[in-house]
C-alpha cells in the first residue's frame, strides 16, 4: 500500500502498487466515478461511504463485477480518514460537503478527487486551496473534460492566434430540466443518516425535494444549475480565454418558468468582466432546442474566426472553426467516445503517485466554481458587482459581500478558520 501520511515528499510508488481509495457518496456521480476507478488495475477500493443505504447497491454489483471484493459500507467519513491504509477519497456527495470533505481529508493526510463545483461558495473555495498547500495533498476537481485530448486541442487552438485576437467567450446552459413539484416536510427515512448527512449546515427538516438529484436547486444546500452544469463550460472558456477571476459582475437571473420548489434561478443572463476579455453565460433551463445544435456548449470568438466547443447534434464532444464573413467551417476535431470519466480518474491517481499537479488542481476548480457563486449572488442581489479578485471580496456591497460565505454550526466537519 502507499504511505504517505508520514512522507509527503517520497510519495511515488512502484507499478505494481495499488492505490487505497474511500467511494464517499455513490448514487447518481458517485456511481459514475465508481465505475471510472473500478476501471482501473491499479486501485483498492477499502470502503463505500454514504449516509443513505438504500442508494449503494449499484455501486456494489460495479465493485464487485470488477473482480474486487465488497468494501465495508460506513455512514461518517471520520472511519475512512482514521484508516492509514486509505490514500485517497473520492468525493461525489451533495455539495453543501465537498469543502468540509476535502478539507478532513487533507488533515488526515489524504488526496481528494472532489466533485464539481467544488465549494458551495468563494471563502469555501479558498479554504479547501489553504488545505491542500498546507498538509501538501493532491486534490483534483471532478471536472472532466480538461483530460480529453479535443479539448485540450480546443484550448491549444485558440490560444495560436488563429482565431486573431480573441476577446470574448459565451457560454450557454439550454436544456430541459423538469418541474419538481411541491412537496412536504417528512420525517427521516430509516435508511438515512440525516445527522451526517446535514453535516456543518443548519439543521432543515427532512424534504424529498431538498434531497437526492433536487438538492442543488435550494440555496441552502446547492448553487443552481450554473454551479451544476454552467461550470464545465465556464472553466473550458476561462481556460481557452487564459483568466482567472473577474473585476466586475452584471446581469439578471431568477425563475421565470417552473412554479416549483426550486429556489435557484432557471434564467440567467450573466455577463463576467476580466478587463481586457469578456464571458457572456446564458441559461435557459425550460427548452428542449438548445442553441448552436447543442444543450452546453461554449464559443470563443476573435477578430477572425470563431471555436465552438460542445456536444453538438450527432457528435460526440468536439469542437468546430468557422472563419470569414460566411462563416465557412474550416476545422473540426471530436472525442473518440469513449469513457469522459475515466481519463481524469487515471490523470488524478497517476498524480497520486509522482505528486505533480493533476489536469483540474484545486485551485483551478475554484476559480471555475466562483464564476458561478458571483453569478448567483448578482442574480440574487438584482445589481452588479465589483469583484477584487487578490482579496476575493466584493467592493462597496456588504450585503453582497457577506454572500461570499455562509454560516455554520457547530459541527466536527465545521471547516475551520471560516472567520478569517
Amino acid at each position: 500500500m502507499l504511505r504517505r501520511n508520514f512522507l509527503p515528499a517520497m510519495a511515488a510508488a512502484a507499478a505494481s502498487d495499488k492505490i487505497t481509495i474511500a467511494l464517499m457518496g455513490v448514487r447518481g456521480r458517485g456511481r459514475a466515478l465508481t465505475s471510472a476507478f473500478c476501471a482501473q488495475p491499479d486501485v483498492n477500493v477499502a470502503y463505500v461511504c454514504d449516509v443513505d443505504s438504500s442508494v449503494v447497491d449499484g455501486a456494489y454489483k460495479i465493485i464487485e463485477a470488477s473482480g474486487r471484493a465488497r468494501p465495508p459500507l460506513v455512514s461518517d467519513i471520520r472511519r475512512c480518514l482514521e484508516d492509514k491504509s486509505v490514500d485517497a477519497i473520492v468525493m461525489a456527495t451533495p455539495l453543501h460537503w465537498h469543502a468540509p470533505g476535502t478539507i478532513l481529508a487533507c488533515a488526515a493526510g489524504k488526496d481528494v478527487y472532489v466533485e464539481k463545483p467544488v465549494s458551495h461558495n468563494v471563502r469555501e473555495g479558498r479554504l479547501m486551496i489553504e488545505a491542500a498547500r498546507r498538509h501538501g495533498r493532491i486534490v483534483q476537481t471532478g471536472s472532466q473534460l480538461p483530460s480529453l485530448p479535443v479539448t485540450r486541442e480546443f484550448h491549444d487552438y485558440v490560444q495560436s492566434g488563429r482565431l486573431g485576437r480573441v476577446l470574448m467567450a459565451k457560454v450557454w446552459n439550454a436544456q430541459l430540466r423538469r418541474n419538481i413539484g411541491r412537496k412536504a416536510d417528512e420525517p427521516v427515512p430509516q435508511s438515512v443518516d440525516y445527522e451526517t448527512w446535514t453535516g456543518p449546515l443548519p439543521m432543515l427538516p427532512f424534504n424529498r425535494n431538498r434531497f437526492h438529484s433536487t438538492v442543488n436547486w435550494h440555496w441552502h444546500y446547492g448553487a443552481g444549475d450554473i454551479a451544476n452544469d454552467g461550470v464545465h463550460e465556464l472553466d473550458i472558456a476561462r481556460r481557452a480565454l487564459g483568466v482567472t477571476m473577474p473585476v466586475r459582475v452584471s446581469g439578471a437571473g431568477r425563475k421565470l418558468y417552473f412554479d416549483d420548489d426550486q429556489q435557484t434561478p432557471d434564467t440567467m443572463d450573466i455577463s463576467y468582466d476580466f478587463g481586457q476579455q469578456w464571458i457572456s453565460y446564458e441559461q435557459r433551463l425550460w427548452n428542449p432546442y438548445g442553441l448552436e445544435g447543442c444543450d452546453n456548449g461554449v464559443a470563443v470568438y476573435g477578430d477572425k474566426g470563431v471555436a465552438q466547443f460542445g456536444k453538438f447534434r450527432g457528435r460526440d464532444w468536439s469542437f468546430r472553426v468557422f472563419e470569414g464573413e460566411a462563416g465557412r467551417e474550416v476545422y473540426t476535431a471530436q472525442h473518440d467516445g469513449t469513457s469522459i470519466d475515466a481519463p481524469h480518474a487515471r490523470n488524478f491517481l497517476d498524480c497520486v503517485r509522482s505528486r505533480k499537479r493533476p489536469a483540474v488542481e484545486i485551485e483551478e476548480g475554484h476559480w471555475a466554481s466562483s464564476l458561478a457563486h458571483l453569478g448567483n449572488i448578482v442574480a440574487r442581489t438584482g445589481r452588479s458587482i465589483r469583484f477584487d479578485p487578490s482579496a476575493e471580496k466584493i467592493v462597496g456591497d456588504e450585503e453582497a459581500n457577506k454572500m461570499l460565505r455562509r454560516a455554520y454550526r457547530q459541527h466536527w466537519s465545521t471547516p475551520k478558520s471560516t472567520s478569517n
